[in-house]
């Protein structure tokens, strides 16, 4: 008996791991697949005229509010989040102007572009200060005739509001808004600091990602309207649709068993994609018009990618025949 429950022992503990494994396995198969966003600067024309005094220039705070927003969303994890400077060269490549952005149907150009699901375009309605001026136990009708003047105390009041939405890119369609505001206090302070003017903040150069932005107040009411948005937008990931992106491309290069493509991330295609070359055998035309009404294939192998960048992709090619410029290339099957 005590051999039995020696060798029972394992193999309970054998059966108990290869299910833990099995339901981890099943976990990770069943598990959301992220949606993939990309975050366009926040249109901010509504706060633009009082932005001077506040920083000492026109600080683009709709693009510091749209990288605070990229930040928290990749913290929450619901979405892939594409990169903003990649982002920024393709939106000068394309010349969007910054108004073209805010339109549904401008940012949904941009989404098919950059291959993602949703684009997450927004606004600032709200950004400054609504500060109150409080006399200290009557002392300053006192003051006042002393010509002492300004007993009080300043409380400095900080409000940022901004509003969003999740834009389909095949369709255009506003799948889900979301908006936030946020508010920070703070007695004897000014709206970027402990005390004194704003003008510190000017220049091309500004971060509103770090933490000296952060700790101040008007740094904090960005990060309560920026945070309430971000909830609400992770809230909202189950509601876009997946895109099924059609990777179709050529061969661009084939050299030893390394093969070129002429298309890259921007086309969907990812590193470790295994992808089918095939060669038009030929082609079959309607006799009566001539027109070519089928094309007849034979497949000339696979390519595993081991390289991506926007435009091209680079593979190690495996397969019965050998590949050359202008052979077609497509998802596995």
């Amino acid at each position: 008996m005590a051999i039995e429950r020696r060798v029972t022992v394992p193999r309970l503990g054998l059966s108990l791991a290869l299910a833990a494994s099995m339901l981890s396995l099943a976990a990770a198969q069943t598990a959301p697949q992220k949606r993939r966003v990309a975050v366009l600067n926040f249109e901010y024309g509504t706060v633009q005229s009082g932005l001077a005094a506040i920083f000492g220039s026109n600080i683009d705070v709709g693009r510091g509010i749209a990288d605070i927003l990229v930040e928290k969303l990749v913290q929450g994890g619901a979405y892939t989040v594409y990169e903003r400077k990649a982002l920024d060269k393709i939106l000068a490549e394309q010349n969007f102007s910054n108004s073209d952005r805010a339109d549904s149907s401008s940012a949904a150009k941009i989404g098919r572009l950059l291959g993602v699901e949703a684009i997450i375009v927004g606004s600032i309605t709200q950004f400054g200060r609504d500060d109150k001026q409080t006399n200290i136990g009557g002392l300053g009708g006192v003051a006042g005739r002393y010509g002492l003047g300004g007993v009080g105390r300043k409380e400095s009041k900080a409000l940022v509001a901004v509003s969003t939405r999740i834009i389909n890119v095949d369709t255009g369609e506003i799948m889900a808004v979301a908006t936030g505001k946020g508010e920070s206090n703070r007695s004897g302070a000014s709206l970027l600091g402990a005390g004194g003017g704003g003008g510190a903040y000017g220049g091309g150069g500004f971060d509103m990602t770090n933490r000296n932005f952060a700790d101040t107040i008007l740094g904090e009411a960005t990060n309560k309207a920026v945070t309430s948005v971000a909830s609400q937008l992770n809230a909202a990931a189950a509601q876009i649709p997946a895109r099924v992106i059609k990777i179709e491309g050529l061969v661009a290069d084939f050299s030893g068993d390394t093969v070129i493509l002429n298309i890259g991330s921007r086309a969907g295609v990812k590193t470790g994609d295994r992808l089918t070359i095939r060669r038009t055998a030929r082609e079959i035309k309607d006799p009566a018009t001539g027109q070519v009404i089928r094309r007849i294939e034979e497949t000339v192998g696979d390519v595993t990618i081991t390289e991506v960048d926007e435009l091209s992709a680079v593979g190690r090619f495996s397969g019965p025949g050998k590949p050359k410029a202008g052979d077609n290339v497509r998802p596995a099957q």
